[in-house]
C-alpha cells in the first residue's frame, strides 16, 4: 500500500468508534463536480440505517493497518439479505405461498393461476472508497468479503443498484465481480407544493390495515419480480405509513366494506400503493444549483403559498437537508387503474405535505404501464437506473424457474423501501 508493512483489513463495522470516520468517508465521496448539480445524502449519524430494517444485514470497513495498530478507515459496504420472487409457477392445489395465518379465513374468489418461487437474494450498496486510496483493489476486496457473507448465509443471488452513467461502479461490477446488467427500472421523484392537489371525485380512496394490505399484496403482487416473502414485516414496521387503496367511487360508499368484499367482488378497476417514511431514516440536499435556479425557486415558493389557489407548481426548500416519502407496492388492475394510481400519487403528495416532506418519490420498471399514471419531474428523477446481479453458486437446483440472471425482464418489479 505505498508504505512497508501496511496492509489493508477488512472487518466489521463498529458503531461506537468507526461512526465518526465512516460519515467524512460519505461526505468526501459525495462530492460532485465543479458546477454541477449534485444530491448529498445524510444519514442522521445512523451508517447502517439502509439497512437497519432487513432480515439480515451487516456493514464491513476496510481499516489500514500497520502491525497491530490501526491507521484509518478507507472504504466500507453494506449488505442485507431477504427472500424474494425470482419467478413464478403454476398452482397445483391453491397454495399461494402466504401467511398461513390468512387460511382459516377463506374468501369466495379464484385460486390465483400462479404462485411465486422464492429464493435467498441478498443486496449490496453504499460501497464507498476514500478517493486518496482509489485504484488499490480495496472496493474489489469489499465486494468479494460481503459476497463470503452471503454464501455462509445460503445466498443465491447478489445484486447492486447504480446510475447507468456511473462508469466506475458498473465496471468494477460486471468486469472484475462478476455481474451482469439486469435490469433497468426508473426513480420518479415529484416535488410537493405549497397548495394541496386536487383528487377528482369520482375517486375514493380508503386505508387498508396492514392485515388487509398483505392479504390483497400476496393475492395479486406476489408473483412479481423481487416481491419479499415477509411483506408482512415491512408493512407492520413502524416506518410504514399506510397502505391505501383507490376504487371507483360509483358502487363504493364512504366507509370500506372490507376486504373480503373487495376480493370477492373487485371492481372493473382498482389500485394500490404503500407509503414509506424515508424522512425518518435518512435526509438529502441539492448542491451546486445555480443562483438563478435558486431564486427561481424561491419565487414560486412565495407566489404559490402567497395564492394557493392557483394551484402553481413550485419547488420546495431542497437546497438545505429535506425528507421525502417513498411509495412502493404499486399495483393495479382495470382500464382506469392507470387513473386510479394517478389519483393514489396526488393523495400521497398531500399526505406528504401535512408531514413536512419536500418530495414523493418511486420507483418502478421501465415497462411498468402504471408508469404514465405517475406524476413525476425530470430533474427530480433518473429514468434509467441499473441493476447488475450475479448468481453466487452454480450448485443450485434451477427447477422449473432456471437461472434468474438469464430471465428476461418482466412487466413489473417490486422495489424494498428498506433498501432505498
Amino acid at each position: 500500500m505505498g508504505e512497508e508493512g501496511v496492509v489493508v483489513v477488512m472487518r466489521e463495522f463498529d458503531p461506537e468508534r468507526d461512526s465518526k470516520e465512516v460519515d467524512e468517508i460519505e461526505r468526501v465521496c459525495e462530492v460532485g463536480q465543479s458546477g454541477q448539480t449534485s444530491i448529498f445524502t445524510d444519514l442522521l449519524g445512523d451508517p447502517i440505517c439502509r439497512i437497519r430494517h432487513a432480515p439480515a444485514f451487516l456493514m464491513l470497513v476496510a481499516v489500514m493497518v500497520k502491525g497491530e495498530e490501526e491507521r484509518e478507515i478507507v472504504g466500507m459496504v453494506r449488505g442485507c439479505i431477504k427472500t424474494v420472487t425470482c419467478g413464478k409457477k403454476l398452482s397445483r392445489n391453491g397454495k399461494n405461498g402466504g401467511n398461513d395465518s390468512l387460511k382459516p379465513k377463506p374468501v369466495p374468489v379464484p385460486v390465483p393461476l400462479h404462485v411465486p418461487v422464492y429464493s435467498k437474494t441478498a443486496y449490496i450498496l453504499g460501497l464507498r472508497v476514500s478517493p486518496s486510496h482509489r485504484r488499490m483493489g480495496i472496493g474489489l476486496k469489499l465486494v468479494c468479503k460481503i459476497e463470503e457473507w452471503f454464501r455462509e448465509n445460503g445466498v443465491e443471488y447478489s445484486y447492486m443498484a447504480t446510475e447507468m452513467d456511473n462508469e466506475a461502479s458498473v465496471k468494477l461490477f460486471t468486469e472484475r465481480c462478476g455481474y451482469s446488467k439486469f435490469r433497468n427500472p426508473s426513480i420518479l421523484g415529484h416535488p410537493v407544493y405549497a397548495h394541496r392537489v386536487s383528487i377528482t371525485n369520482r375517486v375514493r380512496i380508503f386505508e387498508l390495515s396492514p392485515f388487509e394490505a398483505e392479504a390483497l399484496y400476496r393475492r395479486r403482487l406476489s408473483t412479481t419480480e423481487f416481491f419479499p416473502r415477509d411483506i408482512d414485516t415491512i408493512l407492520n414496521n413502524r416506518l410504514n405509513l399506510g397502505t391505501f387503496i383507490a376504487v371507483p367511487s360509483r358502487g363504493y360508499s364512504y366507509s370500506w366494506p372490507g376486504l373480503d368484499h373487495f376480493l370477492s367482488n373487485p371492481p372493473d378497476s382498482w389500485a394500490v400503493l404503500s407509503i414509506w417514511n424515508s424522512k425518518e431514516v435518512f435526509s438529502v440536499e441539492v448542491r451546486g444549483a445555480s443562483l438563478a435556479i435558486r431564486g427561481l425557486a424561491k419565487s414560486s415558493r412565495i407566489v404559490d403559498n402567497a395564492f394557493p389557489w392557483l394551484g402553481i407548481p413550485s419547488m420546495p426548500e431542497v437546497f438545505k437537508p429535506f425528507g421525502f416519502h417513498f411509495l412502493y407496492g404499486l399495483g393495479g388492475h382495470g382500464p382506469d387503474s392507470v387513473k386510479m394510481i394517478k389519483s393514489l400519487c396526488r393523495f400521497a403528495h398531500n399526505f406528504a405535505r401535512e408531514k413536512g416532506c419536500c418530495a414523493v418519490v418511486t420507483e418502478v420498471s421501465k415497462m411498468e404501464p402504471l408508469k404514465v399514471g405517475i406524476p413525476y419531474w425530470k430533474k427530480f428523477s433518473c429514468e434509467d437506473d441499473l441493476w447488475c446481479m450475479k448468481r453466487l453458486g452454480e450448485d443450485y437446483s434451477d427447477g422449473s424457474l432456471g437461472d434468474w440472471t438469464k430471465s428476461p425482464p418482466g412487466i413489473s418489479i417490486f422495489v424494498d423501501p428498506r433498501e432505498i
